[in-house]
């Protein structure tokens, strides 16, 4: 019988903005249910890696696959549709409507429903008649992220999720992410915060300049402080 194909696969991909190259070669894949950490130094190529997944970049070269078929030939609209939901780091959530309009106008069928949003994010319950703009940062992470997941998608791409929030509310975050990989939802995790980013996921895949540095086990990377000082300018302690 043959193997199914993985979700993702990017082979030799370059693209970028106009004419200036980003990403350079990237060659990786995701499969069912795994979790991998995309890490790296700032403008090192991680989000534009995530926008060209997404449609939003111009490719100059190479292929990207989901589930066997072209991602490329797909737009922007077809590739959430067919199971790739995004959350950028801008979060983009709905200011004039209210939290359960948030979650409930981009929802597609599938086992995330209102009520499993609201049970991984209590916050968002509480706050479901409030408007997007009357909610703290923490509070539009949590949407924008409830809101990807309504849409069912089959891998998730997550851009910097806890980026600027306090401690508790990336506490709260973590755990969330933690809750969907332990059920097998397949994401990609950029994400400065390098120490939670290899803690939620199995491996861990580094960009440098561009092109992957780094592939491997999430655990081994945290335990290698050289490499971490290399790449990343961190050590990791106390994991």
């Amino acid at each position: 019988m043959t193997a199914a194909p993985p979700l993702l696969r990017v082979d030799g991909l370059r693209a970028g903005y106009g004419d200036a190259i980003v990403v350079d070669g990237c060659g990786f894949s995701v499969d069912a249910g795994e979790a991998v950490a995309l890490l790296g130094r700032n403008g090192v190529g991680k989000t534009t890696l995530l926008i060209t997944l997404m449609g939003m970049a111009r490719v100059h070269g190479g292929s990207m696959r989901w589930k066997g078929r072209d991602l490329a030939a797909m737009r922007a609209s077809e590739r959430a549709r067919a199971g790739i939901g995004w959350v950028p780091q801008e979060r983009e959530v709905f200011p004039s409507l209210t939290v359960e309009e948030n979650l409930s106008v981009t929802a597609l069928p599938g086992p995330w429903s209102l009520q499993r949003v609201y049970a991984l994010f209590p916050r968002l319950q509480e706050r479901r008649r409030n408007f997007g703009n009357e909610l703290s940062g923490g509070e539009q992470q949590m949407l924008a992220m409830g809101r990807a997941l309504m849409l069912n998608p089959r891998l998730l791409l997550l851009d910097e999720p806890l980026e600027g929030l306090a401690p508790v509310i990336v506490d709260e975050l973590c755990a969330a992410i933690a809750s969907m990989v332990a059920e097998g939802q397949a994401l990609i995790l950029v994400e400065q915060h390098v120490a939670q980013a290899l803690s939620l996921t199995q491996r861990a895949i580094v960009l440098e300049r561009g092109r992957i540095v780094h592939e491997g086990a999430s655990e081994a990377l945290g335990a290698d402080p050289h490499a971490l000082d290399r790449w990343m300018g961190v050590r990791v302690r106390n994991r």
